[in-house]
């Protein structure tokens, strides 16, 4: 096995006091330990405690980045994992807890996680999926390594839940191209809204010669063609309920007979279904069998809307210039073009968003800033509908839930004072300068405010 390397912290605890079996135990399954750096690592961490508390939290959310990097909290004795603590610390930002017991291997249950999680976050920075689903937010992370894990490490059908326009296809697509069968055929697509019901039968599962008037010859179906390979079935949330009967044995058994014929057929194949639908809710309504449900959703992705990871939008828009212009640069977009942009709300999602850029672009000439002039008559804002307050309902639903938690005045503003400048620093690389003007704040002011954070923690 690769060595996997880790940073470690204690909170709450003196380092000292900690048995150094741990380190080294860690060290003989592979891990490689070193303390953690002044800023955001880039390797996976593990915070070791002895007893839940609210710094402990904190910690967690701030060294994990809202989740965007991987922490396993690891408490030292299991009166520390006593009461639902552990729920908490993965809303702080753990991507798991579990605790160090002394009868058990539990240095190697810590470099199989670790391990894991190398291989997926090295899949999510890969080019292969960065060029095709764009976004770095801790919301779009969540979901590429949800979604590569599926892909890579089971052969389990995969249900791809979202709004129209997030990207369904593209993620079909991706679980396809990260399937590590070997020898694996085609993605085989079938779009459930363009079935007709009389050829329902034929669609799916091909027909022998004769078997209807016009069936003058054998014909596979999605199933055969898909044999091998991977069956992306979109839309299924659109078929219709006689149909989806039929489906049972050959989800389950992969077993089917053409239509005309008696022969049994088998085709192997990984599926991989979409909807814009919540079928739980279709179940309930019996618009949708529960049957066929449990055996498409091996494993399920939910694909968010754009309103819930704008910050991926500027990045996003640069993707989408580089696709309508040439070779060179993208242009760079004027102040106000990128206040709209981030503003705007995007009904059809991650397609809305492009087909705008399209239309930008081919407004936009010269190589100079693509400015206001360039956004088409109908998209430009009115008083009403291009609101100048940026606090919106999510910003205060943060501020209620802190509120419901008996957090206080002081703990809220620093909250948002160290997002604010987590966030600066983020926008320009690590550029404290530019981070710093962006906050309206000196560089001095800037970096002693971060000092002092550090030495809190």
């Amino acid at each position: 096995m690769q060595p996997t390397e880790a940073w470690f912290s204690f909170v709450g605890q003196d380092d000292h006091k900690v048995d150094t079996t741990i380190i080294e135990g860690l060290a003989h399954a592979g891990v490689r330990t070193h303390a953690p750096k002044l800023d955001p690592p880039g390797s996976p961490g593990l915070v070791f405690f002895e007893t839940y508390s609210r710094q402990l939290c904190d910690y967690l959310h701030s060294a994990s980045r809202n989740g965007l990097e991987r922490i396993l909290a690891i408490a030292t004795s299991r009166a520390a994992m006593i009461g639902g603590c552990a729920w908490d610390l993965l809303q702080a930002g753990a991507s798991d807890v579990l605790a160090w017991d002394q009868s058990q291997d539990c240095s190697s249950h810590v470099a199989a996680r670790l391990t894991r999680w190398a291989a997926v976050d090295e899949l999510v920075h890969s080019n292969s999926v960065r060029e095709n689903l764009i976004g770095t937010s801790p919301t779009w992370i969540s979901v590429l390594r949800e979604v590569i894990e599926a892909a890579r490490f089971t052969d389990a059908p995969v249900l791809i839940l979202g709004e129209s326009g997030t990207g369904k296809e593209l993620v079909a697509r991706l679980i396809h191209n990260l399937d590590a069968r070997p020898g694996k055929r085609e993605l085989d697509v079938l779009d459930c809204t363009t079935i007709v019901p009389e050829l329902s039968g034929s669609e799916f599962f091909g027909h022998e010669r004769g078997a209807f008037t016009g069936a003058v010859a054998p014909r596979d179906g999605a199933f055969a063609l898909a044999d091998g390979g991977t069956l992306f079935l979109d839309e299924v949330g659109e078929l219709p309920l006689a149909l989806q009967a039929q489906l049972l044995r050959v989800v389950q058994e992969h077993t089917y007979k053409r239509v005309g014929g008696n022969a049994w057929q088998r085709a192997n194949f990984r599926l991989v279904c979409a909807t814009n639908r919540d079928l739980l809710q279709e179940v309930a309504q019996s618009r949708f069998r529960c049957d066929l449900y449990y055996r498409i959703a091996g494993c399920i992705c939910h694909v968010p809307p754009l309103r819930d990871h704008r910050e991926d939008i500027p990045e996003l828009v640069n993707h989408f210039l580089c696709e309508c212009g040439s070779d060179r640069e993208p242009p760079k977009l004027d102040n106000l073009v990128r206040d709209l942009l981030l503003k705007r709300d995007y009904p059809g999602n991650v397609r809305d968003l492009r087909q705008l850029i399209v239309r930008i672009s081919h407004r936009h000439v010269g190589t100079g800033l693509i400015t206001i002039g360039d956004i088409p008559e109908e998209e430009r804002p009115t008083n009403e509908s291009f609101p100048s307050d940026w606090r919106d309902t999510h910003f205060e639903g943060a501020i209620r839930q802190a509120l419901a938690l008996r957090v206080g005045l002081k703990d809220i503003s620093n909250a948002a004072t160290d997002t604010a400048i987590r966030i600066a620093v983020e926008e320009e690389q690590g550029n404290l300068q530019r981070a710093a003007r962006n906050l309206g704040v000196t560089d001095r002011a800037l970096q002693m405010r971060r000092a002092n954070r550090r030495l809190e923690s």
